[in-house]
């Protein structure tokens, strides 16, 4: 028997962000970044754009980079499913400050609402335990995401939640697309000069 799914994404996201303090975020590409923009922009904000696959790596980086902030990824299933290999990366470097959340929906809502392979019975959570993640699950209801949020620093390790959300495609909600500015602001945030 499978769960009903109610997520919304939108609320899910504001979910994950609400009291976030000074959390960084990696977006990964298309509607993970409408979602995170629309819950409030924020300096620590790290938008993608033509980047798929990478948010999960440049999560990596910012974690490893900064160990003494918490580093959130929030990305689609179609991304996570393509950047599988940095899952891995991921679990070998064990960062305690990085947690990931996957928002599935089981399609590839940037290009016409295909079926993802999520929907046809591939497991991210499996995926990421068999890397060597130690914190995986997968949520269907908020008062999981709660859960998910209010455990960061896990001393084993990274944590990673598939957030399963309902198919709904909400208006976009567009940030500056400009890389240069993205990058320099939040360097900037951080205390680094720009370059």
């Amino acid at each position: 028997m499978s769960q009903q799914i109610t997520i919304e994404r939108r609320k899910a996201v504001k979910h994950l962000l609400r009291n976030r303090d000074d959390m960084l975020v990696v977006c990964g590409l298309g509607s993970s970044t409408y979602d995170v923009y629309a819950a409030g922009d924020h300096h620590a904000n790290f938008y993608l754009w033509g980047a798929m696959g990478g948010a999960v790596m440049i999560g990596l980086g910012l974690a490893l980079a900064e160990p003494d902030r918490q580093v959130m990824v929030i990305t689609g299933d179609g991304e996570a499913l393509m950047g599988v290999g940095g899952l891995a990366t991921v679990a070998a470097q064990k960062p305690n400050n990085l947690s990931i959340a996957v928002l599935d929906n089981g399609h590839f809502g940037e290009t016409g609402m295909q079926k993802s392979h999520t929907s046809l019975g591939v497991d991210l959570a499996k995926i990421a335990a068999g890397c060597g993640f130690v914190g995986c699950q997968t949520i269907y209801d908020y008062d999981g995401i709660d859960a998910f949020i209010h455990k960061p620093n896990d001393p084993s390790g990274p944590r990673l939640a598939v957030v399963k959300i309902t198919t709904e495609n909400p208006s976009r909600a567009l940030p500056n697309v400009d890389g240069v500015y993205i990058k320099t602001r939040l360097r900037q945030w951080l205390g680094h000069q720009p370059c």
